[in-house]
């Protein structure tokens, strides 16, 4: 199972709730990387995309069954290094890709117009929050909390993917933040459902599963590194 896969994806459908949905285009790879439409007042956000075949359709079939507008209103880009195909889509939909104002050496490398976002992201009722902004180890992410609806959007922080949970864990913090988990960030947070930046979100008992992960952080650290090198070793 490659870390990272390219070539011809697979879309797979993950977290569909009453204000959006997501996908994992390469459902066989070890990172998971899963990608976000918000159903939104003024239409549709997408975060964080990879892009595959199927994804246009998912999109149009999203804003036929929402309240608000169903055209695509943006594309957001909340974590440096996600970038992934936020530019192509954005383009495809004649919109812009939107980044935090503070987040930097992203915009120069996006080919499609981009605009700068403080507090919400445009008027979809999403708040912006920094989760952490670091230059070592180099680490810029944004979280999106919509206290109407309880989702919360963390596109790197934490994850359901194999590699940021220790056994038992439903929810982990990323391995390279164990040892400095962003407390500080998310502790006051209450979320309904939390979607995630690698893996399937988490629906059920969301407040929890994040209050266990930030404060298991350290004392899992030894068992999920274990059993990464465990992986490593047998394959």
């Amino acid at each position: 199972m490659p870390m990272k896969a390219s070539g011809e994806a697979a879309l797979a459908e993950i977290d569909r709730f009453d204000g959006g949905s997501g996908w994992i285009s390469y459902p066989d790879e070890t990172m998971e990387r899963a990608s976000h439409a918000l159903a939104t007042p003024e239409g549709i956000w997408v975060v964080d995309p990879v892009d595959a075949a199927g994804v246009d359709d998912l999109l149009a079939e999203l804003g036929e069954k929402s309240d608000g507008p169903s055209e695509v209103a943006g594309v957001a880009v909340c974590l440096d290094r996600h970038k992934r195909d936020a530019a192509a889509i954005a383009t495809r939909h004649d919109v812009a890709v939107h980044i935090p104002t503070w987040m930097g050496g992203v915009a120069e490398k996006l080919d499609a117009p981009v605009e700068q976002f403080e507090g919400e992201l445009g008027e979809s009722g999403y708040e912006s929050f920094v989760i952490r902004d670091s230059s070592v180890p180099p680490w810029q992410e944004v979280g999106l909390y919509n206290p109407d609806n309880g989702t919360l959007v963390i596109p790197e922080s934490v994850g359901t993917a194999s590699y940021f949970c220790a056994e038992g864990e439903q929810l982990g913090v990323h391995p390279m933040l164990r040892l400095t988990p962003p407390r500080a960030a998310l502790s006051d947070v209450r979320p309904e459902r939390i979607l995630v930046g690698h893996g399937a979100g988490v629906h059920t008992d969301a407040a929890t599963a994040l209050s266990t992960a930030l404060a298991e952080s350290k004392r899992t650290s030894l068992s999920l590194y274990g059993k990464t090198l465990k992986g490593f070793i047998s394959g």
